[in-house]
């Protein structure tokens, strides 16, 4: 089994909290993603930190363009691994 996982960079933690919501209503997930602060090289300020949810995707079932568009509704995208 590969461990395969997705990384959606969202602009705040609001916007990460409503898609990991959203996520699991679009995507029937098993399993809740995790979201995790990403401080900007450099900046002190907690205004400049984007907001990651990571999501495993063990049986490679999500499509990444799919996610990227869908992160996009809240102005986020997919990063590539």
């Amino acid at each position: 089994m590969s461990d395969v996982r997705h990384v959606l960079v969202l602009p705040d933690r609001d916007a990460a909290e409503e898609v990991v919501e959203a996520l699991g209503e679009r995507f029937g997930l098993a399993e809740e993603p995790r979201i995790v602060r990403d401080a900007l090289a450099g900046e002190d300020d907690a205004e400049d930190a984007q907001w990651l949810v990571v999501l495993r995707d063990e049986e490679g079932r999500l499509d990444p363009d799919e996610l990227h568009t869908f992160a996009g509704e809240w102005d986020g995208w997919r990063e590539e691994p």
